[in-house]
């Protein structure tokens, strides 16, 4: 006995550790079930149409299959029903997760954001998730039978990945096969729900007719009438046989496993294994056995985070290394140097301990004090980063400029964008557009109230509003908040850095852009322009802002590729964009503000549009009734801006009127009216700011310790790239004012998460074509290529919730991988030139 506990204790100092049992576990702390390598998670997400919802299955760092509950398709959509989760009760004492739903959601039947369509079937049910050994049991129970009108149409749908699966063979039964790139027929036709839609609101505001298309071809809104044909039919689904690190089988104990392929009738669609719900059952109506592999000895490969386009030398340098939280085990961190000859180390230390940040721990490597210029390298254990400068000239070329010169003309609208051989998009939308519908509740959040609040009746043509502005990522609509947003934040670019760089030429006549043919003109300012003509054309044309310009329909809302095939051009006619108004003090103001701003620095180059844009910014301000402090702080905003550019009394006087709310709002405020602070020249404006900073640089600092990376991260649905650069970008105008009181750091932290020192295992940029590693899948007018617009800024890593964070490259994660206007590219590039004049003033 004595011997075998010595060869024991020998086995145990040699790294040999005992084969332990493997069972899933409810872990009280996380909330899902953990086995290893493997997590499985039952109803911890709230994002069904964006594939994050439902249970879902990690494996070995990977979530490989997610959104598994009950739907009305096999294949379903952004636009198709999802139920409304009442309660999850998970027990650690029987081992199980068990979540409360029912049908319909009525709150988004025909309204709300996205409206909906749900069947004219109500129920309630539970989805039972139980670790038993190695594996986990779903089963789901049904408060009454599926009614005849709907049998075969209600079932239990779980989603693959399809980025990890293509070209990776799968086995049914005893059949077998490879997941293809493309969707393959057969199709199946089959009866839509549509003709026995529900009706939950008593007054609906969106036309279900106009909705669906009027039956006319093929709709995304109606998503089962033409399926896929499954590719298999049994009882035993293994995925990734060839693969213990992802392989996975389901067995049913009930109704027969069928294979979908969801590209077939929605482009972004998943593959999707689903069992139907059996006539008449509800106790134990489906169950399923969950049989994911478990590699054993498997931890999360250690990742290091590190900018991808690089440091200046005088720049704070710091790698953050990314550990499975069971590694106990400390590499020491090292700094090579990649010459002609090879790698030399330069640099080697001992990582600094952060602590456990999500799911992941965390060490810190400092190598601040490498200022030679060069080529560069970390690695910790048998783990590198992507290689990277250090330089002096590291944001001189190809960091800020694809911005510039790619993303904000390609996206530009009423244009036909050129680059040499290429076009990126024909002209488009000439026939832009046609006053929208009242009481009309439309997609993507427009909504059209009881009046056009306008000269023009609903239908009627607005003239004017053909020029101008931006696509808003891939859906080709022009927001206010987007149009004047962006123009806003180039202005204030074109101030702080004074940036005349030419690459492209833009002829607002011929409506024709050409990308790197230079036209003597500020790219920067060009930009700047177009979305003014845009705002303030519309403002001009209806007598008050614009909510935006949308497609009318959902068919034309899914357009892939050219703009210019989305209408005829001709002026009028039923294909024709609508334009949405709206009542909104919030939007009104912060427009009056953006486009005061946008007045100054047009001053020279456009005058008449200068003019055009602080009128409609004066005018604005006036006629805006302000009802609560919300509101009252898009006031200061503008008052702000039109005191900035015409230094007149009027603006200045109702600062200082609400120095105690500007004071108390200091957090929301202070940016912007840090630029102004010092032009009133009033003592008491001035102490009473002062008075307040150290409070917010308590606030600021708290919040940048929240994580390894000196930046908050607060993801909600949307990855937090943007909300990050947007912090970065007002953290700018708090140092520059007060320096004293915020040191740059924050700039810096902002621009290296937003470049590649983020969490998860993917540490490519977000600036599709910056860096080393970036973004090259994006969501944007070409992702049904599986390309990329250089300079378009991804939304970036998104949270899985509880704990995962995830990055994952494929094109239709709007939520990860989504271009915008408003901000998405234009604060990163606003960070790259503010790091780049901050560190300038040090070298």
């Amino acid at each position: 006995m004595k011997n075998l506990i010595y060869s024991l204790g020998f086995l145990l100092l040699c790294g040999w550790t005992p084969v332990q049992a493997q069972e899933f576990k409810l872990n009280p702390t996380s909330g899902y079930f953990q086995n290893k390598g493997v997590d499985v998670m039952a109803f911890d997400d709230i994002y069904p149409e964006g594939h994050q919802s439902g249970v879902s299955l990690l494996m070995h760092g990977n979530r490989v299959a997610t959104n598994g509950d009950l739907r009305f398709e096999p294949t379903p959509g952004q636009w198709q029903p999802v139920p409304v989760q009442r309660e999850r009760t998970p027990d650690a004492a029987t081992n199980t997760i068990t979540t409360a739903l029912s049908f319909p959601d009525s709150s988004r039947h025909l309204k709300g954001f996205n409206p909906m369509i749900y069947p004219d079937f109500q129920f309630n049910y539970t989805v039972t998730v139980r670790g038993e050994g190695d594996a986990v049991v779903v089963t789901v129970d049904l408060d009454r039978p599926v009614p005849p009108e709907f049998a075969g149409k209600l079932g239990f749908n779980f989603e693959l990945f399809p980025g990890a699966l293509f070209g990776k063979p799968w086995i049914m039964d005893n059949q077998q096969g490879i997941f293809p790139p493309q969707p393959n027929g057969p199709t199946l036709s089959q009866p839509a729900n549509y003709p026995h839609s529900g009706h939950f609101n008593p007054h609906p505001l969106t036309d279900a007719e106009h909705l669906s298309g009027h039956g006319q071809g093929y709709n995304p809104i109606l998503a089962d009438d033409i399926v896929a044909e499954p590719y298999a039919v049994g009882k035993r689904f293994t995925v990734r046989p060839d693969d213990p690190y992802n392989k996975f089988t389901i067995e049913t104990q009930g109704a027969e496993l069928k294979l979908y392929d969801g590209r077939m009738n929605h482009n972004n669609g998943w593959f999707v294994v689903r069992s139907e719900v059996p006539a008449g059952a509800t106790r134990g109506a489906i169950r399923w056995i969950i049989r994911p592999h478990v590699v054993n000895d498997w931890l999360y490969p250690a990742v290091i985070q590190t900018s991808q386009l690089g440091y200046h030398p005088n720049q704070p340098k710091v790698a953050i290394i990314e550990l499975d939280k069971r590694d106990f085990k400390r590499e020491k961190p090292s700094l090579y140097r990649i010459t002609e000859e090879g790698e030399k180390e330069v640099n080697v230390a001992d990582g600094q301990e952060w602590g456990q940040f999500l799911r992941y721990n965390y060490l810190r490597f400092d190598f601040t004090g490498v200022k030679e210029e060069g080529l560069y390298q970390v690695h910790y254990g048998k783990s590198v980063s992507s290689v990277f400068r250090i330089a002096g000239d590291v944001y001189e070329r190809g960091a800020w400029q694809p911005v510039l010169e790619y993303f904000l003309p390609v996206q530009m609208c009423h244009m036909r964008v050129n680059e040499k051989y290429r076009v990126w998009h024909d002209l488009c939308h000439e026939d832009d557009a046609r006053m929208a519908p009242v009481n009309c509740n439309h997609i993507d959040g427009y909504s059209q109230g009881p009046s056009t609040l306008t000269k023009f009746e609903p239908g009627e043509v607005v003239p004017g509003i053909n020029i101008g502005g931006w696509h808003d990522a891939g859906d080709f609509d022009l927001r206010v908040e987007s149009q004047a947003g962006e123009s806003y934040i180039l202005a204030l670019a074109y101030e702080a850095f004074q940036v005349d760089y030419d690459a492209t030429s833009i002829d607002q006549t011929k409506r024709v852009t050409e990308i790197h043919q230079p036209d003597g003109k500020a790219d920067l300012l060009q930009q700047v322009e177009n979305g003014a003509l845009s705002v303030v054309g519309a403002y001009r044309a209806l007598g008050r802002l614009y909510r935006g310009i949308i497609c009318n329909d959902l068919r034309q809302y899914v357009l892939l590729g050219d703009a210019g095939a989305m209408t005829d051009g001709l002026v009028g006619n039923a294909d024709d964009r609508w334009v949405f108004t709206e009542s909104n003090p919030m939007h009104e103001l912060t427009t009056a503000a953006q486009l005061a701003a946008v007045s100054r620095v047009l001053k020279g180059f456009n005058d008449t549009l200068s003019a055009q844009s602080l009128e409609a910014a004066r005018e604005i301000y006036q006629v805006t009734e302000v009802s609560n402090p919300f509101f009252k702080s898009a006031k200061i905003h503008a008052a702000t801006e039109l005191f900035l550019t015409t230094g007149e009394k009027e603006y200045k006087d109702f600062l200082l009127s609400e120095t105690g709310f500007i004071v108390q709002s200091i957090a929301r405020i202070g940016w912007f009216i840090a630029r102004a602070e010092k032009a009133m020249n009033d003592s008491r404006f001035t102490q009473a700011i002062r008075e307040a900073l150290p409070g917010l640089h308590t606030q600021l600092e708290k919040q940048a310790s929240e994580t390894p990376y000196g930046i908050p991260y607060r993801p909600r649905i949307w990855g937090a790239g943007w909300d990050i650069q947007e912090l970065g970008y007002h953290y700018y105008f708090l140092h520059k004012a007060y320096p004293d009181v915020f040191p740059p750091d924050m700039v810096y932290n902002a621009l290296n998460f937003i470049l590649g020192c983020h969490p998860g295992s993917n540490t490519a940029s977000f600036a599709s074509g910056v860096g080393t590693r970036s973004a090259t899948v994006g969501y944007g007018l070409n992702r049904a290529d599986w390309s990329y617009i250089p300079g378009g800024v991804v939304s970036g890593t998104a949270l899985i919730r509880p704990d995962f964070p995830e990055l994952l490259e494929f094109p239709y994660l709007w939520q990860q991988v989504e271009y915008v206007m408003g901000g998405g590219s234009s604060h990163y590039m606003f960070l790259v030139l503010a790091a780049r004049q901050l560190l300038s003033d040090t070298y």
